[in-house]
């Protein structure tokens, strides 16, 4: 991993990037160093909307200490399903500098974190390396999650080689036409899977210390559509043929009718026991034997 020296000088390129954003597969091309905003409607500095001890991740993410999880607010798609929408969609969050980040940083660690989990970090990948710089600094050593809706680019990526260890991304969808609908990205499926596979080039696969804490590596998540077990089947056949049997997997289950999710039909309520059920035997016939289950 890049020392405090590096760090900075890779914040330093990374920022400059922001003249003509391309952190994510949009390149929408906005001028954030000017006072312009993109899709995700991210600046110049950070909106962050919780900085906290969080133990409802997947166990090897979570341990015993919690995960040390720091929200940003807005997001560079569009999901009317968003669980999190009033962080990703109504912006919810107070503007934080790195250095403030990264003395925050250092706190999470002095309360027992096993690592330090940015969520939605797509669109801050600059404010991240210069929170980092400034914890590294400080005596941070934490390991780094890279916690994301899997629709990176790979120029965003490039700035993060060497600064993350832990990358957990989404895999959403396959099918072009489900991904526009629900999230106004008809292109996902090859951005994410360029995306997926430059973070397993750069760090592997997951890889957990005696304590089953992750140390480094990939540990993929799906979350389960109601109606769309399909999708779900067409995801999980994707992930066996492209990564192996042994790919780390988190199928998730706690789909609910979030945002505007109350006025679609088929989407306006939580997703069974039955549906999850299929798409767990799913799972086990395509071989996949390294997957985390969740109790509904």
């Amino acid at each position: 991993m890049l020392d405090a020296a590096e760090l900075r000088e890779r914040f330093r390129v990374a920022h400059e990037s922001l003249a003509a954003c391309i952190l994510c597969p949009r390149a929408c091309g906005a001028n954030r160093l000017e006072g312009r905003f993109g899709f995700c409607r991210a600046g110049v500095s950070a909106r962050v909307a919780a900085v906290s001890i969080h133990h409802g991740e997947e166990p090897p993410i979570s341990g015993t200490g919690g995960s040390g999880t720091i929200f940003y607010s807005n997001c560079n798609m569009d999901c009317f399903f968003c669980q999190n929408f009033p962080i990703s969609k109504l912006g919810v969050g107070r503007e934080m500098t790195s250095a403030e980040l990264g003395d925050r940083l250092i706190g999470l660690e002095k309360k027992g974190a096993h690592n330090v989990n940015f969520v939605t970090p797509t669109p801050n990948v600059p404010h991240l390396i210069g929170a980092l710089a400034h914890a590294r600094d400080n005596g941070f050593t934490l390991p780094v999650v890279y916690n994301t809706n899997g629709y990176d680019s790979p120029e965003g990526l490039a700035f993060l080689d060497g600064v993350v260890d832990i990358y957990l991304p989404d895999i959403k969808y396959r099918s072009a036409g489900l991904a526009e609908a629900a999230s106004g990205t008809a292109d996902y499926a090859g951005h994410n899977e360029v995306a997926v596979r430059e973070m397993i080039r750069q760090v592997g696969m997951l890889e957990t210390g005696d304590d089953g804490v992750a140390r480094c590596g990939v540990l993929i998540r799906h979350l389960v559509l109601p109606g769309q077990v399909e999708e779900t089947e067409a995801v999980l056949s994707f992930i066996r043929e492209a990564f192996g049997p042994e790919m780390p997997l988190s199928l998730m289950g706690q789909y609910f009718p979030a945002w505007k999710a109350h006025d679609k039909p088929g989407f306006d309520r939580k997703l069974t026991e039955e549906e999850y059920e299929r798409a767990v035997n799913a799972a086990e016939r395509l071989g996949l034997n390294n997957v985390f289950i969740q109790e509904l």
